[in-house]
């Protein structure tokens, strides 16, 4: 957990995106408003602030993103391509556009993720994606013989994609919309193996939501390495032990497994 003066001593960049503004709002106000929020905000911890502006052209960001999603090989079987490019040779392949939503093997929190799925697939079993984005990590494990497979996200648009991301890929994910520590609650499947793929600070919050759900392993991620301990504590104290962990750049995935 991060002091305060942690927080002082580190230089956090924040990014804002916001439109020209419409009439009679000029630019020079809605800089200034972003200006006094901001301050505010940051004057809780007593940090400076220093505000730069850019103007960024106009572009389709909804297709932008395809000049970075290339296909990729994950793990010892599994292969990740964009529908835009040509059909590789040789292991399983998972076609994916993920619009706007989270999950195309390029972050090291995802490509963990497939490569304990990819590891546990002899096993098989039942399958439950939490947090499920483009839908990636499901469709891995219904491709790898995962079954039944089912996956949830609090976006919409992100379970638009995983569906239409399933379709495409010929496999059979049942895919709802749901957050975690929702009020009004779901009830959720249990399964042999669960993905957790979401922030750290949230796996703590949502523990006692998310273990109920594990038949025998559960893999945590999207965790800063420096947080996984506090992360794994939460999880040690409802039941569970560590089997393995693996570090990526910054982040750190673990493998859990019941007693």
């Amino acid at each position: 957990m991060s002091s305060y003066r942690d927080i002082e001593e580190r230089l956090t960049q924040v990014q804002i995106y916001f439109p020209d503004p419409e009439p009679p709002q000029s630019l020079a106000d809605v800089r200034r408003d972003a200006e006094r929020r901001l301050c505010d905000a940051l004057a809780i911890v007593g940090a400076d602030v220093n505000i730069e502006y850019t103007t960024i052209p106009d572009e389709d960001w909804k297709l932008s993103y395809r000049r970075h999603f290339t296909t990729e090989r994950i793990g010892s079987r599994l292969v990740v391509r964009p529908p835009w490019e040509p059909m590789p040779e040789g292991g399983i392949v998972v076609t994916l556009d993920p619009g706007l939503a989270f999950g195309t093997g390029k972050h090291e929190t995802t490509r963990a993720c497939l490569e304990y799925i990819d590891t546990l697939s002899d096993d098989g079993g039942s399958f439950l994606d939490m947090g499920c984005g483009s839908g990636i990590l499901s469709i891995a494990a219904a491709k790898l013989g995962f079954a039944p497979v089912a996956g949830f996200d609090v976006d919409q648009e992100a379970v638009d994609a995983s569906l239409e991301n399933a379709a495409a890929n010929g496999v059979n994910v049942d895919v709802f919309r749901y957050g975690l520590g929702a009020k009004v609650k779901r009830e959720l499947p249990e399964a042999d193996l669960v993905v957790a793929n979401i922030l750290g600070p949230l796996l703590i919050r949502f523990a006692d939501e998310i273990v109920p759900c594990v038949g025998r392993r559960l893999v945590i991620s999207g965790i800063l390495s420096e947080l996984y301990p506090e992360v794994l504590a939460a999880y040690k104290s409802r039941g569970l032990v560590e089997v393995s962990r693996r570090a990526i750049g910054e982040w750190t995935t673990g493998l859990l497994a019941r007693k």
